[in-house]
Formats: structure tokens, sequence, C-alpha cells
């Protein structure tokens, strides 16, 4: 039997059932004039097997009763179950969809408007394209690196919405095949871009990865989601998306720099998603490849903090000078409010 909130499946083999007991007949018995398996009369009594046209006609035999009413009730009880079901999981999905920035998605114009709960549920299932948002949670489905600053059940939903539409934009983005020597060799040449302006670099950049497989979208940062950036693998091509969280070029440059770590260290695709292990490494990667760790060290050991020097540094290194201060200001090198003046901060179109 199957229940919920409006519909109750019973199956045939309950009438079954009350047919034998008002014989005083036992299922042994039953069995044998049915010319069956105990085994399968017990599965057809508790519904676990289909009464199928067969079945009808040897019970229109045993038990007098038509086979016209064994087939309409078997179809009867299944039209049930699917309603029943279907009832259940649109319950279950309403309570889940209230998790999500549903407002904030809308406003950005990635799902209709509506406050309808059925309806946000029916048009949370078609832009995640599965048949129930419970299926969200299977790591076929959603296999992410990111970096983003926490975790909490509420931003592990938002994540997986922003997700989904990086992987939507990524899809109209042409892109060779995936070619991760290629995208090591371009590094230095990205690593140089940080000195242009977005207007300069994002198409450059957004050719380079391409070239080498990789979809660069843009998408707007969603509250809650504690979210910078976000990389997975989908079908051909790797997609990297980043947020416009944190518009300082140093949060940008470092984002940027690792999710393009998890794709070098092979961190895309796991099935588990990533490790703290993973991400500590894509830090390390990413701080390192912007700013050499020996001349890193070397600067820091001088202990001349000054704008001056900060200034004549990044320009040895090749560098925009607030990635410069953005490590400085992380490794407790300087307060976060000092220095503040040589960070650029970007306005990149989403």
């Amino acid at each position: 039997m199957v229940r919920s909130r409006s519909f109750i499946a019973t199956p045939p083999g309950a009438t079954i059932k009350e047919q034998l007991n008002d014989r005083s007949m036992s299922q042994k018995e039953f069995a044998a004039r049915m010319d069956m398996s105990e085994k399968h009369i017990s599965k057809l009594i508790n519904g676990d097997v289909q009464l199928t046209s067969d079945v009808a006609v040897r019970l229109e035999m045993v038990l007098g009763i038509p086979a016209k009413f064994w087939n309409n009730l078997e179809a009867i009880y299944r039209e049930k179950i699917v309603k029943a079901e279907v009832e259940n999981a649109m319950d279950a999905d309403v309570e889940l969809a209230k998790q999500f920035p549903y407002s904030e998605m809308s406003k950005f114009g990635w799902i209709p408007e509506t406050r309808v709960a059925k309806e946000r549920v029916v048009y949370l299932r078609k832009y995640f394209e599965v048949v129930e948002l419970s299926l969200l949670g299977n790591e076929q489905i959603m296999r992410i690196a990111c970096r983003r600053l926490a975790i909490t059940e509420k931003s592990d939903l938002a994540l997986m919405a922003w997700a989904q539409e990086a992987k939507i934009k990524a899809r109209t983005v042409q892109t060779s095949p995936i070619n991760i020597k290629g995208l090591i060799t371009a590094i230095t040449d990205i690593r140089k871009m940080t000195l242009l302006k977005p207007k300069e670099f994002c198409p450059q950049i957004k050719k380079y990865l391409a070239d080498c497989g990789i979809a660069l979208v843009f998408l707007p940062h969603l509250k809650g989601s504690f979210l910078q950036g976000a990389t997975f693998l989908d079908g051909n091509k790797i997609v990297v998306g980043l947020t416009a969280r944190g518009k300082d070029a140093d949060k940008f440059w470092f984002s940027l720099f690792h999710e393009l770590a998890h794709i070098i260290l092979g961190h895309v695709g796991q099935v588990n998603g990533t490790s703290d292990e993973d991400e500590k490494a894509a830090d390390a990667w990413s701080g390192d490849t912007l700013i050499e760790e020996k001349k890193f060290e070397i600067f820091r050991m001088e202990r001349d903090y000054s704008e001056k020097r900060v200034l004549s540094f990044a320009k040895e290194q090749e560098i925009a000078p607030g990635i410069v201060v953005g490590r400085m200001q992380r490794e407790g090198m300087i307060k976060y409010s000092m220095l503040n003046n040589l960070k650029e901060r970007y306005e990149i179109a989403v």
C-alpha cells in the first residue's frame, strides 16, 4: 500500500485476500488451484508483482470474478501509486524549494518569477534538469570544485543554483578539446594580464581558456552562498565560473588562479568533490603562481612594507600592486585597513 496526502493505493491483492478469507481457502491451496508458486501468490497479494492479463484470466476461473474486473483494479492501483508518489515528491520538493534563493534567482532572470509554491518547484526542476529536486544530492549530478568562505545547508543549495547557471551559460561558449598542458603553458601570459583593465583582459583570458577546453563565465553573487568561484566538468569541456563578489583585483585574480589550480592539480571531476586538502593546495598554488614564494619570502624578510617598496616589488614581479597588498593582508604582514589605495576595484560585466 502506498499513501500520500490525497491518495491511498491499495493493491488488487487485498481483494484477493478477502476472497480467500471468505472461502476459508489457504494461500497454499489457492496457489495450487492457480497453478502458480506460493511465492508468486504471496507477492501478488502484497502488491509486489503486477497482476497481468494472464493472472486475471486465471482469477476468473478460480474465483469466478471476471478478468476485466481484475485488470481494471490493477490499472487503478498503478495509477494511484504514480499519483501518490508524485504528490509525495511534490510535497518534499516544496519544502526543499524554500531553501533556494528563488527570489534572487528570478531577479537575475534565471527562472520565472512566481509566489506559488508548486510552480516554484516545477521551475526549479526544469532549471536543474531533474525530475525531483532531491536528486541534486546525487554525486553524479553535482561535482563541483569551488572556493567559498563558509559552508551551510542553504549555502550548498545556493552554490548548486549558481553552478547550474554557470553550466547553462557555458553551453554557448565554443571550446577546443581539453588541453591541460596548453593551460599550464598559458599561465605565464594570463598572469601578465593582471596589469590590464577588465575590458582588455576579460576577452583575452576567455580566448586563452577556450583554446584549452575551458569555458569561463562571470555571474552575479548569490547572497548566502559565500561563493567566489567554482570549477566542474560538463561534457567535453571544463566550466570555470567566477562571481562578482569581492571586486578587488587581488580577490579576482586569486579566485581565478585558485580555480585554474583545481584543473591543473587534477581536482576536477572527483566523485566526492574537493577535500580540505585540495582547497589548501589550490590556495597555495594560486598564491605562489601569482607571486613566487621565494621572492615573496625575501620581500617579507626585508620588513619594508611602505607603499614605495610595495610598488617597486610589484613592478619587479610584473604584477598588479593590489595583488601584493592582498597577500600581505592575508598573511598578517599588514592590517586589512592598510595600503588599500593600491588596490584596484573591477567592474566585470556578467
